[in-house]
């Protein structure tokens, strides 16, 4: 530090004193805006660290590698050879099976041909057999079923007899019914992706390549194709449907993005009105939600639609089908508001429509008629209160208000809201259709979407048939084991003999289900 006295008394030293002070208080502030540069750059770089480690942009990496796992998904089901025989001259092209694993229990299944000669009746005697191997699941574990195949032959006339080999799901394929039911149940009821399930049967020490597993996934959607329009022939051949739908999406490749296509819901189910025939669900995929979709849909069907107020349905009420309005689907603009403000006049709807589903607890599952008397004399003169009651508060109203617009929806739609007072077979509201819709919510909250229009319409096909096995109270996989036990050699014109309800008692008689020899 430079004091007073040690000033030089010199001009021009002091200059060049202050000339050097001042160049090194530059160099200082230089240095210093260096280390405060420094210093952000370091705060951002591990802000940014920390954002790809617990942030967001994690989650998105791994919600975008999801995405491709499941578009690589799709495109190994789209690409999988049709379940159709090839000549024998091209299965030698074919690459050579991994041998299954040997650490899995064996079950063996004989398949023994007659003891006598069918050509001369001596006895015969055993020369070989052939034994192949299928890989199948159990709840709980795997096993591999080992079919053996016997080799007789006749002493005398030297025939050789031995029986053909049981057919299988899908041809030429070692997975068993077992397996292929399970891992479909996973994959639509339990919303496992195929590369999460690879994931998981790895740890039991089964290699399944998710690619292979993608090939069944395929070959069994063509397998039941049948089997979901027999479905389909039984849902709109009732005289009342409940319908929705809901957004789904879709994996767009030429656009690098995802689309929303739509999953339709076609529910028949009159349990409620003590009616004996069994309950169904259809699902049906369209990559829009125009309304000639449904209209395509409902086609073949004449008779009650319960809905909401989707204009495409709208076009479609007339002669042969009529509406039924939902009373659920109201009340939850006057429960929306009442959450939101406490509002006493959407209290007093809520309470107005609480008592009318009162009579309905009391009156489930009695017959129709029954119904709709109890319903005129009950709940007809509350609804004439509540009409009433609405006219009078939407004259009170702000016409743009959300207490408006919920007014206005119910009655604008009166008629339709009031059809199930007069007509027992239908009900109060749509929450059937509702109900059937919670299980495609969820698998898209945890598989995200799609990966193609083909995948949607196959996501419906089996939607259809564990919605319907669910409705019946059968375990999904037991039955789709069940079937694709089967369904390769049942006659086509007896395909409805496949039904859920048509196998319930088979099914409930033997717990646990043994697998077919």
């Amino acid at each position: 530090m430079i004091t007073r006295e040690h000033l030089p008394e010199d001009i021009e030293a002091l200059k060049a004193l202050v000339i050097a002070q001042h160049e090194e208080l530059i160099a200082k502030r230089a240095e210093l805006d260096s280390h405060a540069a420094e210093i952000e750059r370091l705060k951002l770089l591990v802000a940014k660290l920390k954002r790809l480690q617990f942030g967001r942009r994690s989650e998105k990496w791994e919600r975008e590698i999801e995405q491709l796992e499941l578009r690589l998904e799709e495109l190994q089901v789209c690409s999988a050879p049709a379940p159709v025989a090839k000549p024998a001259a091209e299965e030698k092209t074919q690459p050579v099976r991994r041998v299954l694993p040997e650490h899995l229990p064996r079950e063996r299944v004989v398949h023994e041909p007659t003891c006598a000669c069918p050509a001369c009746g001596v006895a015969m005697r055993k020369i070989g057999e052939d034994v192949s191997e299928v890989l199948d699941y159990v709840p709980g574990r795997f096993k591999v079923i080992r079919h053996v195949r016997p080799k007789l032959a006749c002493p005398t006339c030297e025939r050789i007899v031995q029986v053909e080999a049981p057919s299988r799901p899908i041809a030429r394929s070692f997975a068993g019914p077992g397996l292929l039911a399970h891992i479909l149940t996973a994959k639509y009821s339990d919303h496992l992706p195929l590369y999460r399930q690879a994931q998981i049967y790895a740890r039991e020490g089964v290699e399944l390549e998710r690619s292979t597993m993608a090939e069944w996934v395929g070959g069994c959607t063509a397998l039941i194709a049948p089997l979901t329009e027999a479905l389909a022939r039984y849902v709109f051949a009732a005289d009342k449907l409940h319908a929705d739908d809901t957004p789904v999406p879709v994996l767009d490749p030429g656009r690098g993005k995802t689309k929303t296509g739509r999953l339709w819901t076609y529910v028949r189910d009159d349990r409620p009105a003590a009616s004996k025939q069994p309950p169904a669900v259809l699902f049906r995929y369209a990559p829009d939600r125009r309304g000639e979709r449904p209209k395509a849909h409902l086609k073949p069907f004449s008779g009650i639609l319960q809905a909401d107020a989707y204009a495409g349905f709208g076009h479609l009420y007339g002669e042969r089908i009529r509406e039924a309005a939902c009373w659920a689907h109201a009340r939850r603009a006057f429960y929306e508001l009442h959450q939101a403000n406490q509002s006493p006049v959407a209290a007093e709807a809520l309470a107005r429509i609480g008592a009318l589903y009162a009579i309905e607890a009391e009156i489930r599952g009695r017959p129709p008629d029954e119904r709709a008397k109890i319903r005129q004399a009950r709940a007809g003169p509350q609804l004439d209160g509540l009409r009433e009651w609405l006219r009078q508060t939407l004259g009170r109203a702000s016409k743009k208000s959300e207490l408006a617009k919920a007014i206005s929806y119910i009655l604008s739609r009166w008629t339709a809201m009031t059809r199930y007072r007069d007509d027992g077979r239908i009900e109060i509201d749509n929450n059937a259709a509702e109900r059937s819709l919670r299980a495609v919510a969820l698998g898209r909250k945890n598989y995200l979407f799609c990966g193609s229009d083909a995948g949607g319409e196959r996501a419906a096909a089996i939607y259809s048939l564990i919605g319907t096995a669910k409705l019946n109270d059968l375990d999904p996989e037991a039955y789709l084991r069940y079937v694709l036990e089967r369904i390769a050699d049942h006659p086509i014109n007896r395909i409805e003999e496949l039904l859920p309800w048509e196998v319930a008692n088979t099914l409930r008689g033997n717990e646990p289900l043994e697998l077919a020899a």
